[in-house]
């Protein structure tokens, strides 16, 4: 009887013994999923910066200070027309720190676009893509040169689409891209950037809040879609 029982004791233990280790296996192995997961995710983060930072430019137009994406390959970059405001012409400065003068080739204030064409250089356009694929919810990054800190990145998601905000008193924007990525003075004319490395917005104003003296409000920034950004910059190079 004695050794019945302490057999029955045994299967007992080694059962539970058991028990633990597949556990502790299918633990182990979510873990190593969701690393590599988060592993997937951050080298993906780096190519988009990768492919797409040497397009992003910093603009000093006057006393304004903002971005711009490289357009095309003769040189025309746009960006957002309060950035370039009344200046005839801005200083551009390339992601490697190199500087070139542009003239303003057209501005277009109802849609807070404007396009100015680099002269001594002709760096590599960004690629654009369509708003109508954007989703609530997809990841993104807002590159450009905020408070002058060039080639700076910030990452959030599309928080709404379709979003109409007044940017003044005169000029009312319409449906804009709402974002949690952060963006800072300076970001203005930048990127609003896609996990495949594509281009799906102008990073434009940030809301603020009216209850502490119109103090921005933190993760909730605004950009012109991609669609109305291309439509309007080709019509300002074909016409200024």
């Amino acid at each position: 009887m004695r050794t019945r029982v302490a057999l029955v004791a045994a299967a007992i233990a080694l059962a539970g013994l058991t028990g633990c280790s597949d556990q502790d296996a299918s633990t182990t192995t979510a873990d190593v999923a969701a690393r590599r997961s988060a592993t997937a995710l951050q080298a993906q983060l780096v190519r988009v910066i990768d492919k797409v930072g040497p397009s992003v430019v910093e603009l000093r137009c006057g006393n304004a200070l903002g971005s711009g994406i490289v357009f095309d390959d003769r040189g025309d970059v746009v960006t957002n027309a309060h950035v370039v405001g009344g200046a005839p012409s801005c200083t551009v400065r390339l992601s490697g720190g190199d500087t070139h003068p542009a003239r303003v080739v057209g501005r277009d204030t109802g849609h807070d676009v404007a396009v100015v064409q680099l002269s001594g250089a002709t760096p590599s356009p960004a690629t654009f893509g369509a708003t109508g694929n954007l989703r609530v919810g997809k990841v993104v990054l807002a590159m450009g040169n905020p408070l002058g800190l060039s080639s700076s990145v910030t990452q959030g998601i599309i928080s709404s689409l379709n979003r109409n905000v007044a940017e003044s008193s005169d000029v009312h924007l319409s449906a804009l891209i709402q974002t949690s990525a952060a963006i800072n003075p300076g970001n203005s004319g930048g990127a609003l950037v896609d996990l495949s490395g594509q281009v799906v917005g102008i990073p434009t104003l940030t809301a603020t809040d009216p209850e502490f003296g119109g103090a921005p409000a933190n993760g909730i920034g605004f950009a012109i879609p991609s669609d109305v950004v291309q439509s309007v910059a080709s019509s300002l190079i074909r016409s200024g």
